[in-house]
């Protein structure tokens, strides 16, 4: 706990020196945008001279990515690679866990389920788990529901020895659902488990025909509720979210109340947080395993309208829609061991900011 408090008392001290606006409502529909097809290793690109953009100062960031376990670094702009780079042995193909990352596509398919009408986010839990699902009185049990495992609100104490542990004598009261925000991973877990009963398929097949199919995802896999991707295919995701959830005139979520609502505050503890999803550009930030609330947006550095998926080891997918940009950060953890935001969020925007000029 103190480590984390101590890293992100550096983190606000950039902050207040970086302070940036509040977010906007998310607004991209670019006629212009350009969708790699599914169906080879095509993909165009765009040098960042034609963008105005500051070629050294880009190597600049490049250079410290490489320095901090970076492996796979991608920038698209209107879906455009303008920088690819691979190290460590990586490849494009390379496929690699996403940890954390992973639950905000899962914010996604959640979304699709309920457009689909197999289920919706009001659902008490129990209804998919069946009661008992937890160690909690049965009528605090029934206060969960999947919308609280979306923000993070569950009420389940996140404080147990195992914060994986999804057997109900690890899943135990702490408070009402949706009165207070803690990251816990079993709760989180368990909407897989929500998913595969409401929608009858594996995981890995509802991911494949409802996502991954319609955007040209190809090397992926979940495990153990973990998902592995290569760094092209991060960016596929990424810029499915810059286009509002359709990919090349292909509805993948047709529900813009749901896809709204999952990329903007959704609760009030954490203005930081959606529905599995990290926003920049609020006036507080709460993070993992700590209850202090920072008067600090995600990344100060970076554009106010970001939002992010984010994992432990600093596995990052950036979508910027104000400046039609996706961001892609893959490999191993900078040095700061965070299960979502840690200060490479910060210093590497810090260094973006100068090459494109925003």
């Amino acid at each position: 706990m103190k480590k984390y408090y101590w890293l992100f008392i550096t983190i606000i001290f950039i902050a207040c020196k970086n302070k940036t606006d509040i977010a906007t409502p998310i607004n991209v529909g670019n006629a212009n945008y350009y969708f790699p097809p599914s169906n080879s290793d095509t993909w165009e690109t765009v040098t960042p001279q034609s963008l105005g953009w500051d070629v050294n100062k880009l190597n600049e960031a490049l250079v410290y990515a490489q320095s901090k376990n970076t492996y796979g670094f991608i920038i698209l702009h209107k879906g455009k690679i303008v920088t690819e780079n691979y190290w460590n042995g990586w490849n494009k193909d390379t496929r690699y866990y996403i940890a954390s990352a992973g639950k905000s596509i899962v914010g996604l398919l959640v979304g699709i389920a309920q457009k689909e009408g197999i289920l919706k986010i009001s659902d008490k839990t129990s209804k998919y788990l069946g009661n008992g699902w937890t160690s909690c009185p049965q009528a605090k049990e029934d206060l969960i529901t999947i919308k609280h495992q979306l923000s993070m609100t569950s009420g389940l104490d996140d404080g147990v020895a195992d914060s994986d542990c999804r057997t109900p004598d690890c899943l135990k009261y702490k408070a009402d659902a949706g009165t207070r925000w803690a990251y816990h991973n079993a709760a989180y877990h368990l909407l897989h488990d929500v998913l595969v009963k409401a929608s009858g398929m594996t995981m890995n097949n509802y991911t494949k025909t409802k996502l991954a199919d319609k955007i040209g995802m190809k090397n992926y896999t979940w495990l153990n509720y973990i998902l592995g991707l290569n760094t092209r295919d991060m960016a596929r995701f990424g810029s499915l979210i810059l286009n509002k959830g359709t990919w090349n005139g292909q509805t993948v979520l047709n529900d813009t109340a749901y896809f709204d609502e999952m990329l903007h505050t959704s609760n009030t503890y954490n203005k930081s947080y959606g529905y599995l999803w990290w926003l920049n550009g609020k006036e507080t930030l709460m993070v993992p395993t700590s209850q202090v609330v920072f008067k600090t947006p995600l990344a100060a550095t970076a554009p106010a309208d970001m939002v992010a998926c984010l994992g432990k080891g600093d596995k990052k997918i950036y979508v910027i829609p104000s400046l039609d940009l996706v961001v892609i950060r893959h490999g191993d953890d900078t040095g700061t061991n965070l299960l979502g935001p840690s200060s490479f969020d910060t210093f590497l925007w810090e260094k973006l900011k100068l090459a494109i000029k925003y």
